[in-house]
């Protein structure tokens, strides 16, 4: 196996995302205009992590790191052996808020190892690798890819089929103070739901396709969803209600992943009046569609 070199340094940018966006549940997902951005550079042994704001006080300071363990899995796939790692970088994603925090991180630590690697860059073999450390691809497609992938099981393995985007389509965030763990909203969810509400979900889905990609005025109705949000509620009330209150606005709100932040999509001018809502305990952030994940190699020392 090839030991990396002392001193070489990458950069990496990666999205904020958000998955389901109301009917899509476990396959839509949206890159945001927020990024995040870290450095890893090989040392001569140990880890080191210099890491500063959202979370920073919870994260663990080795090599458990998520992005140094998804790092370490890139190079020992592409038969590269890192004696060390020094990971630097300022989160700006909120943990624990549906916000794609954790695929972020994976995202990052796997196109840096490539480009420590000096490996093309190969977004199926980051989509494979992302997948299987996050169990779930919607997230971390949409961190690769950039804007509104569809990510699912096809014959050749997990798949992602870019969606066209209306230039008029924008986003807005409202972030709660509360955090809530994915796995703990999952469990909410029962194993079956009624046949009619799987149709009329699986209806809104198309609907939603079609409205991002052409007709915006459509959002509201195409992010009705009957799959996973009510069943999520008793974690997270604050952000159901606020959702629920925000639809019956007119606004096309929903909870983003398995929450508990809020996200809306529409048109600019509509996002703007959400600066009049009345929201406490909730920060709005408004955001453009975002680009995919990124990398620069800084030194080839």
């Amino acid at each position: 196996m090839k030991q990396l070199a002392v001193g070489r340094r990458v950069t990496v940018e990666v999205p904020a995302t958000s998955a389901n966006l109301g009917p899509g549940f476990d396959c839509f997902g949206m890159a945001l205009d927020w990024r995040e951005r870290i450095e890893l550079c090989a040392l001569e042994s140990g880890f080191m992590i210099d890491v500063s704001g959202e979370g920073a006080d919870e994260i663990p300071r080795d090599e458990s790191h998520l992005i140094i363990r998804s790092a370490l899995v890139g190079l020992a796939d592409l038969g590269v052996r890192a004696a060390g790692l020094r990971l630097s970088g300022h989160n700006t994603i909120p943990h624990g808020r549906g916000l794609g925090s954790s695929s972020a991180a994976i995202v990052a630590g796997l196109l840096a190892a490539a480009g420590l690697a000096g490996a093309e860059l190969d977004r199926g073999w980051l989509l494979r690798h992302a997948t299987a450390i996050e169990g779930h691809p919607d997230n971390v497609a949409a961190a690769i890819y950039g804007g509104f992938v569809l990510a699912y099981e096809g014959s050749a393995g997990v798949t992602v089929a870019q969606g066209r985007l209306d230039p008029a389509v924008g986003v807005a965030v409202l972030v709660p103070d509360l955090l809530v763990g994915t796995t703990a909203a999952r469990r909410l969810l029962p194993d079956t739901v009624p046949h009619d509400e799987a149709a009329a979900n699986s209806g809104r889905a198309g609907l939603l396709v079609h409205a991002l990609a052409t007709e915006p005025d459509r959002l509201h109705d195409a992010t009705r969803d009957w799959l996973h949000q009510h069943y999520r509620e008793p974690v997270m009330p604050r952000s159901y209600q606020l959702m629920t209150a925000l639809r019956a606005q007119g606004f096309a709100a929903m909870i983003s992943g398995a929450g508990p932040a809020v996200l809306i999509l529409g048109r600019a001018d509509q996002l703007a009046t959400l600066a009049a809502v009345r929201a406490p305990g909730f920060r709005l952030r408004l955001s453009a569609i975002g680009l995919p994940a990124s990398l620069a190699v800084t030194d080839l020392s």
